[in-house]
Protein backbone atom coordinates (compact mmCIF):
# COMPACT_ATOMS: atom_id res chain seq x y z
CA UNK A 1 0.00 0.00 0.00
CA UNK A 2 1.51 3.09 -0.70
CA UNK A 3 0.80 6.02 1.53
CA UNK A 4 0.46 9.59 0.79
CA UNK A 5 2.23 12.36 1.59
CA UNK A 6 1.80 15.66 1.69
CA UNK A 7 4.23 17.92 0.76
CA UNK A 8 2.98 21.30 1.64
CA UNK A 9 2.10 21.35 5.66
CA UNK A 10 1.38 24.87 5.77
CA UNK A 11 -1.52 24.50 3.66
CA UNK A 12 -3.36 22.54 6.71
CA UNK A 13 -2.78 25.71 9.18
CA UNK A 14 -5.12 27.78 10.17
CA UNK A 15 -5.63 31.44 8.95
CA UNK A 16 -6.44 33.55 11.29
CA UNK A 17 -8.63 36.58 10.27
CA UNK A 18 -10.59 39.09 12.29
CA UNK A 19 -14.17 39.18 11.52
CA UNK A 20 -14.54 42.43 9.94
CA UNK A 21 -11.80 40.95 7.01
CA UNK A 22 -13.27 37.07 6.74
CA UNK A 23 -16.75 39.95 5.43
CA UNK A 24 -14.27 41.35 3.45
CA UNK A 25 -12.51 38.36 1.77
CA UNK A 26 -16.42 36.88 1.50
CA UNK A 27 -18.04 40.17 -0.19
CA UNK A 28 -15.17 40.07 -3.00
CA UNK A 29 -15.59 36.42 -3.25
CA UNK A 30 -19.74 36.67 -3.70
CA UNK A 31 -18.95 39.99 -6.11
CA UNK A 32 -16.41 38.38 -8.37
CA UNK A 33 -19.10 35.25 -8.34
CA UNK A 34 -22.50 36.97 -8.76
CA UNK A 35 -21.52 40.32 -10.28
CA UNK A 36 -18.05 40.04 -12.31
CA UNK A 37 -18.38 36.90 -13.73
CA UNK A 38 -21.91 36.68 -15.04
CA UNK A 39 -21.42 40.28 -16.80
CA UNK A 40 -17.78 39.53 -18.07
CA UNK A 41 -19.42 36.05 -19.29
CA UNK A 42 -22.20 37.78 -21.15
CA UNK A 43 -19.35 39.87 -22.70
CA UNK A 44 -17.86 37.17 -23.93
CA UNK A 45 -20.87 35.67 -25.12
CA UNK A 46 -21.89 38.92 -27.01
CA UNK A 47 -18.18 39.69 -28.68
CA UNK A 48 -18.10 35.49 -29.87
CA UNK A 49 -21.52 36.40 -31.83
CA UNK A 50 -19.38 38.50 -33.34
CA UNK A 51 -17.54 36.24 -35.58
CA UNK A 52 -13.86 35.43 -35.70
CA UNK A 53 -12.67 35.05 -32.71
CA UNK A 54 -9.22 34.15 -33.24
CA UNK A 55 -9.12 38.49 -34.24
CA UNK A 56 -11.54 40.08 -31.92
CA UNK A 57 -10.47 41.29 -29.10
CA UNK A 58 -13.25 41.80 -26.74
CA UNK A 59 -13.41 37.80 -27.31
CA UNK A 60 -9.95 37.19 -26.16
CA UNK A 61 -9.51 40.00 -23.55
CA UNK A 62 -13.18 38.74 -22.07
CA UNK A 63 -11.37 34.90 -21.97
CA UNK A 64 -8.32 36.30 -20.10
CA UNK A 65 -10.67 38.15 -17.44
CA UNK A 66 -12.95 35.14 -17.10
CA UNK A 67 -9.79 32.89 -16.16
CA UNK A 68 -8.76 35.54 -13.78
CA UNK A 69 -11.51 35.62 -12.07
CA UNK A 70 -12.11 31.91 -11.92
CA UNK A 71 -8.74 31.77 -10.28
CA UNK A 72 -9.06 34.24 -7.94
CA UNK A 73 -12.37 32.45 -6.96
CA UNK A 74 -10.70 29.49 -6.41
CA UNK A 75 -7.86 31.00 -4.05
CA UNK A 76 -10.65 32.99 -2.31
CA UNK A 77 -12.22 29.82 -1.78
CA UNK A 78 -9.48 27.96 -0.53
CA UNK A 79 -8.52 30.29 1.99
CA UNK A 80 -12.19 30.89 3.39
CA UNK A 81 -11.52 27.26 4.00
CA UNK A 82 -8.83 27.34 6.27
CA UNK A 83 -9.67 30.51 8.15
CA UNK A 84 -10.22 30.55 11.48
CA UNK A 85 -11.97 34.17 12.94
CA UNK A 86 -10.55 35.42 16.13
CA UNK A 87 -12.54 38.07 17.55
CA UNK A 88 -10.41 40.23 19.08
CA UNK A 89 -12.21 40.88 22.36
CA UNK A 90 -12.31 37.67 23.35
CA UNK A 91 -8.19 37.94 23.49
CA UNK A 92 -8.43 40.47 26.30
CA UNK A 93 -7.43 37.70 28.01
CA UNK A 94 -4.36 38.22 27.26
CA UNK A 95 -4.27 41.01 29.84
CA UNK A 96 -2.06 43.65 29.06
CA UNK A 97 -0.44 41.96 26.23
CA UNK A 98 -0.74 42.53 22.48
CA UNK A 99 -2.97 39.90 21.10
CA UNK A 100 -4.29 38.92 17.21
CA UNK A 101 -6.68 42.30 16.82
CA UNK A 102 -5.71 44.54 18.86
CA UNK A 103 -4.25 47.87 18.49
CA UNK A 104 -1.37 49.10 20.19
CA UNK A 105 0.14 52.90 20.06
CA UNK A 106 3.62 53.31 19.86
CA UNK A 107 6.16 55.50 20.10
CA UNK A 108 9.35 55.53 17.85
CA UNK A 109 12.84 57.09 18.25
CA UNK A 110 11.83 60.59 16.83
CA UNK A 111 9.17 60.98 19.86
CA UNK A 112 5.92 60.52 16.83
CA UNK A 113 3.42 58.45 18.35
CA UNK A 114 1.97 55.54 15.67
CA UNK A 115 -0.96 52.95 15.89
CA UNK A 116 -0.90 49.91 14.70
CA UNK A 117 -3.24 46.89 14.62
CA UNK A 118 -2.14 43.18 14.53
CA UNK A 119 -4.37 41.02 11.90
CA UNK A 120 -3.41 37.80 9.67
CA UNK A 121 -2.07 37.92 6.64
CA UNK A 122 -5.54 38.53 4.21
CA UNK A 123 -5.96 41.84 5.88
CA UNK A 124 -3.20 43.71 6.32
CA UNK A 125 -2.94 47.38 4.86
CA UNK A 126 0.21 49.34 6.26
CA UNK A 127 -1.63 52.60 5.38
CA UNK A 128 -4.67 52.13 7.36
CA UNK A 129 -2.55 50.74 9.99
CA UNK A 130 -3.29 47.30 9.96
CA UNK A 131 0.20 45.13 10.04
CA UNK A 132 0.18 41.07 9.49
CA UNK A 133 1.02 39.27 12.27
CA UNK A 134 3.71 37.51 10.27
CA UNK A 135 5.29 41.06 9.48
CA UNK A 136 8.37 41.81 11.08
CA UNK A 137 6.13 44.65 12.96
CA UNK A 138 3.58 42.17 13.71
CA UNK A 139 5.81 39.13 14.72
CA UNK A 140 7.91 42.09 17.30
CA UNK A 141 4.67 43.52 18.50
CA UNK A 142 2.78 40.08 19.59
CA UNK A 143 3.12 39.54 23.88
CA UNK A 144 4.59 42.40 24.36
CA UNK A 145 2.78 45.01 27.41
CA UNK A 146 3.05 48.79 27.58
CA UNK A 147 6.55 50.24 28.58
CA UNK A 148 8.16 47.49 26.10
CA UNK A 149 11.05 48.29 23.58
CA UNK A 150 10.94 46.64 20.32
CA UNK A 151 13.19 46.58 18.10
CA UNK A 152 12.01 46.30 14.04
CA UNK A 153 14.60 45.46 11.17
CA UNK A 154 13.29 47.65 8.40
CA UNK A 155 14.38 48.37 4.55
CA UNK A 156 15.73 51.10 5.99
CA UNK A 157 17.56 50.22 8.89
CA UNK A 158 16.47 48.91 12.48
CA UNK A 159 13.83 51.23 14.50
CA UNK A 160 12.93 50.86 17.86
CA UNK A 161 9.65 51.59 19.14
CA UNK A 162 8.01 52.07 22.67
CA UNK A 163 4.30 50.31 23.37
CA UNK A 164 2.41 52.86 24.89
CA UNK A 165 -0.63 51.48 25.00
CA UNK A 166 -3.12 48.56 24.20
CA UNK A 167 -6.45 48.77 22.96
CA UNK A 168 -9.54 45.47 22.00
CA UNK A 169 -12.53 46.98 19.71
CA UNK A 170 -12.54 50.18 17.76
CA UNK A 171 -9.20 52.10 16.72
CA UNK A 172 -8.14 54.07 19.50
CA UNK A 173 -7.48 58.11 19.04
CA UNK A 174 -4.05 58.54 19.97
Amino acid sequence: MISRVRGDTMAQLPIYITPEGHRKIRAELEHLWKVERPKVTSEVETAAAHGDRSENAEYIYGKKRLREIDKRLEFLAARLERMQIVHPDEQRGSEGRVAFGAWVILEGDDGGKLCYRVVGPDESDADDGQVSMESPMGRALLGKEPGDDIEVRRPRGVATFCVLSIHYGDKPAF
